[in-house]
């Protein structure tokens, strides 16, 4: 569980919050999960809204509150959390009826999310090649140089490795692009991944049998963005694609993934562009 301590929050203010603040962006795939989660759950909350595209996540005042710079991150009565599974899991239990991690499925359940997780920069990675306008550079030198050197750089009082990791992602981006090798790396893992769901899913409705639990919403919204990106999904997993159709009639994820209408117009012009060019996912994939 990733609790901050004192030491590692320099915007003090937040330690005086009282209730369920979030902290999240409209279009991060843990803001969204967390966001849907909250929904499902009735949970009042307060919504603080961290714009990414004006880098609002770098800013001396956030990275203050999450030395990682990233969304989500929660106070619970001056608590404060980060990383979107473990204020999943801890607003389970501090908010027990509804349960979406049922008792007992504990430990199971945190294995199967930190594979889920594992995959975090692979979706960026997809995310980013083919969603992402043209023209726009993901992330600046002096991006990084302030997510090295802004907020306490601590995580529980010591030097945070993931803080580090992060930067070095993004500098390597900086330098090398977002390759077609990458690409395709990040690719077979997710279809490695969604060939076990699709298993999974071949005698009950949802991921863990007969009810919905926190990972089919996590599950959920990766499988929203390789769509977006162009996956062939029902050819793949057509299991996995009937298992996604109802949940996306749900207005409780509906609602979580609905994008500006300017931005939704530059992603569709964007696929347009790469379907003009053969630079599609399926394109470089060789999976047509």
């Amino acid at each position: 569980m990733v609790q901050l301590h004192d030491v590692d929050i320099r915007t003090r203010e937040v330690l005086q919050w009282k209730g369920v603040h979030l902290f999240h962006y409209q279009g991060s795939s843990c803001s969204q999960k967390t966001r849907i989660f909250l929904r499902l759950k009735n949970i009042p909350w307060e919504s603080h809204y961290i714009d990414l595209r004006e880098k609002e996540q770098w800013q001396p005042w956030y990275l203050g509150i999450n030395p990682r710079g990233l969304v989500p991150a929660l106070v619970l009565d001056g608590e404060v959390h980060i990383e979107s599974n473990d204020i999943i899991a801890l607003l389970d239990r501090r908010f027990p009826e509804n349960r979406l991690i049922p008792e007992g499925m504990e430990d199971q359940i945190g294995q199967l999310l930190q594979q889920e997780d594992d995959l975090h920069l692979d979706i960026r990675t997809l995310n980013f090649r083919f969603t992402q306008p043209r023209g726009i550079v993901p992330r600046t030198a002096e991006d990084i140089r302030n997510l090295r050197e802004g907020g306490s750089g601590t995580v529980q009082g010591a030097r945070d490795p993931e803080r580090d990791h992060q930067a070095a992602f993004w500098e390597n981006v900086l330098e090398n692009g977002l390759t077609d090798e990458a690409v395709r790396a990040a690719l077979d893992r997710f279809r490695a991944a969604l060939d076990e769901l699709e298993e999974r899913l071949q005698e009950h409705p949802y991921l863990l049998g007969d009810d919905l639990t926190i990972l089919d919403i996590a599950w959920f919204i990766y499988v929203m963005k390789l769509l977006w990106c162009g996956y062939p999904l029902e050819r793949l997993h057509p299991r996995v694609a009937a298992w996604y159709a109802p949940l996306l009639a749900r207005p409780e994820f509906a609602r979580e993934i609905e994008l500006n209408p300017e931005f939704r117009k530059k992603v569709d012009e964007h696929l347009a562009y790469q379907k003009a060019t053969g630079t599609t996912l399926l394109d470089v994939t060789g999976w047509a």
